[in-house]
């Protein structure tokens, strides 16, 4: 389907779409008709452009003026260009060599393709081409837009809630796309920014910086010099008596002051400072960029061209009589309004700014969708964790930093780069990270030490881990979301990311496992999976969604989230604050075990009577050093030990204190037990021993507790839940 043909003075260029009418479609139903509108603006020779309208009606578009988008993210694009015979030689100008290179020239045809991936904004086609020996350039600028998210609204979202949390990350170079930005008078100048702008700015500082060497502004200086009295064009007053005095002799010499030109002017030292401090930084960053991959032989002779005009100025016979420049003494209004020296003080002031991605006039490179909506998503989780968790921004402890990636940009770390704490009174309530990707030393590591990975390496995008002590100190709950740039259809008017990447959720689920090291014991760990993708439709919709649904049912799924659409966000919301608020054993209950395993284990403990048994048996349980505890003839047959997580000893005459964790539980002789000599009688009387953990103390002093639920007068079995109404009150 051929969707623009421009008529140039010389060619005329086809822009074609095999699957046009389904990125429309898909398109008009995620973001809306009216929000896929582009400009398109040209270079001089274009006689007309014309866009077809479906049906064969064709119309033109203006420069300039809004019109239907054509490019669309992920797309291929077919381009043809045929050129008048006179046109010899012809290229495609990207500064990418890879879309340079599906590029091919043959009799007066240039013909290729373009694929824009996940870049989104503003692009142009660039063409260069002989005619004779005058090397011609042509343009073709547009907008290029993504089918999932508005890009005019939800773009610019997405790039100031990232620039809010981590300036400059947005940013990147060698893309195929760019976004109109502003010059700042605030905040630091990356390289990346003075590039960007000079980029723009060369041209007419090169150009200035000639202006001023031919028409120079110059001052009339005053330099002593000797004259004979013939050569005087007038007498001052202050040789007048000497004159007077040697009127007789013609040889004399009389010093007097005369007014010379020159260009040491003010202005023109800063016009040799300016040109040689903006030289020499173009040219270190030339020698980084032409080390790059990727950068097309079309940008090399660009850069050399400027590289070479600036050798020319710095040596030119005008700067030989400029002397250097100390700073401005007062305000120049040479360098403010005059021709040249205004353009030469206005490039240089530009670039010692920092920069806005408000609407202007500059080129600013960002990173592809795609990256931007995973580290908003990033962004956004933290936001959620803390405003459920009521903290303030002093309670957040950032451990995420931002790495150089390549010769201008950032990345945010990963793993143990960035990590985000939440803390309330020092202490740990929850921990964000950001790409726990495992290292190449070890590809069993998640990139969190106690997560491991003993098959293939995982990569899941975010990891929330909350701490809970109700049931443990500091155990910790694993859940990981994943943020996907796709949407898979509509389902009910609502949009339902792929199924491969809920998949992929199951797949970490399974893959990750939590790693004791005091054991060196391996247990399942990740509680949850969850997509995170920029879909669209109403909550209450959303609600009764498959993808939604199974979230309650097997703690994986899905949330649609976009940049400020509220309702949906409350969903995840609401989502992280049950899982917040939400006690231990409320959330191991809900965890589906594998067949033959319990649903309620560290939900219940088992209360134990102390009784005085060998030398320092009851101590070791006072000052919590006990490892085991064993009962005696009889153990309830109603109490299921495979229920049994933790145990909780009743001292006599005080109450109950500590938690210790059942590490076993196995049949021992009383001999073995009371650690006595050899007894006969001893031998065949088998007691439960239960091996232990200290685990922490339930309560800072001693309780006592109701003991007439003790089955045996020795044992209860209950739930930590159940332990405030066994407690006794000792005010009443």
């Amino acid at each position: 389907m051929e969707l623009l043909t421009i008529q140039h003075e010389d060619f005329e260029l086809s822009i074609e779409c095999a699957k046009f009418e389904t990125v429309w479609e898909k398109a008009r139903n995620n973001v809306g008709e009216e929000a896929l509108m582009s400009t398109y603006s040209w270079s001089d020779g274009v006689q007309s452009v014309m866009m077809s309208g479906g049906a064969g009606e064709d119309y033109l578009i203006e420069k300039n003026v809004p019109a239907q988008s054509v490019f669309f993210e992920n797309t291929d694009y077919p381009i043809w260009v045929d050129f008048k015979d006179y046109v010899k030689e012809a290229r495609f100008g990207s500064t990418l060599e890879n879309d340079n290179e599906r590029f091919t020239f043959h009799r007066h045809i240039l013909a290729g393709y373009l694929n824009y991936g996940n870049e989104i904004g503003r692009s142009e086609i660039k063409l260069v081409y002989k005619v004779g020996n005058e090397i011609r350039r042509f343009s073709f600028s547009f907008e290029v837009l993504s089918y999932k998210l508005d890009y005019h609204k939800h773009w610019k979202a997405i790039v100031e809630d990232i620039e809010k949390e981590y300036r400059m990350l947005s940013l990147d170079y060698m893309r195929r796309t760019f976004h109109g930005f502003a010059p700042d008078k605030n905040g630091e100048t990356p390289e990346i920014i003075w590039w960007s702008i000079f980029a723009d700015e060369q041209q007419k500082f090169i150009k200035a910086c000639k202006n001023i060497i031919e028409r120079p502004r110059h001052r009339l200086h005053g330099r002593k010099t000797y004259l004979r009295a013939d050569q005087l064009t007038f007498i001052p007053t202050s040789i007048e008596n000497e004159v007077a005095e040697h009127r007789l002799n013609p040889a004399h010499l009389y010093c007097v002051e005369e007014q010379v030109t020159t260009n040491d002017t003010q202005e023109n030292r800063f016009l040799k400072f300016a040109l040689l401090q903006i030289s020499a930084k173009y040219e270190q960053l030339k020698k980084q960029i032409e080390k790059l991959k990727g950068v097309s032989e079309v940008m090399r002779l660009d850069m050399q061209t400027v590289a070479m005009s600036f050798k020319r100025l710095n040596s030119h016979p005008f700067f030989r009589t400029v002397g250097r420049f100390k700073g401005f003494t007062q305000e120049s209004l040479v360098l403010q309004k005059a021709s040249g020296y205004s353009q030469v003080y206005r490039t240089w002031n530009i670039l010692r700014r920092a920069y806005s991605l408000n609407d202007g006039m500059y080129r600013l490179q960002t990173k592809d969708i795609a990256t931007l909506y995973e580290i908003w998503c990033f962004i956004e989780v933290s936001h959620i964790v803390k405003e459920q968790l009521h903290l303030a921004d002093e309670d957040l402890e950032h451990r995420n930093r931002m790495e150089m990636n390549g010769l201008f940009t950032w990345e945010l770390g990963k793993g143990e780069h960035s990590r985000i704490l939440f803390k309330k009174d020092d202490v740990e309530l929850a921990e964000l990270v950001y790409n726990p990707k495992s290292t190449e030393k070890d590809s069993s590591s998640v990139g969190i030490k106690e997560l491991v990975i003993p098959t293939v390496p995982q990569k899941p995008d975010i990891v929330l881990r909350l701490t809970k002590n109700d049931l443990q100190e500091g155990m910790k709950f694993t859940y990981l979301f994943d943020a996907k740039y796709r949407i898979d259809g509509k389902v009910n008017g609502v949009d339902v990311p792929p199924d491969d990447a809920i998949n992929q959720m199951h797949r970490y689920r399974d893959a990750i496992y939590y790693k004791d090291y005091s054991s060196d014991a391996l247990k399942k760990e990740v509680i949850g999976g969850y997509i995170l993708f920029p879909g669209d439709g109403a909550s209450v919709d959303v609600e009764m969604s498959r993808f939604y649904k199974s979230i309650d049912k097997v703690n994986i799924g899905a949330f649609p989230l976009r940049p400020r659409d509220e309702e949906n966000r409350m969903l995840l919301e609401h989502f992280i604050e049950g899982l917040i608020k939400n006690k231990s054993q409320e959330v191991i209950a809900r965890v589906i075990p594998q067949k033959g395993t319990f649903v309620e284990v560290g939900n219940r403990v088992l209360i134990g009577y102390v009784v005085e048994g060998r030398a320092g048996y009851s101590d070791h349980f006072e000052n919590g050093t006990a490892t085991l505890y064993y009962t005696g003839r009889q153990f309830p047959t109603t109490i299921a030990l495979q229920d049994l997580h933790f145990f909780i000893p009743y001292i006599k005459g005080k109450g109950i204190r500590d938690v210790y964790e059942i590490i076993r539980i196995r049949t021992i002789t009383a001999q073995e037990a009371k650690r006595t000599e050899y007894d006969d009688s001893l031998v065949n009387d088998l007691r439960l021993a239960f091996e232990l953990r200290f685990n922490r103390r339930l309560f800072d002093d001693y309780q006592m507790i109701n003991t007439h639920k003790m089955i045996l007068h020795t044992f209860i079995d209950t739930t930590f839940d159940e332990l405030d109404g066994l407690r006794i009150d000792k005010n009443k």
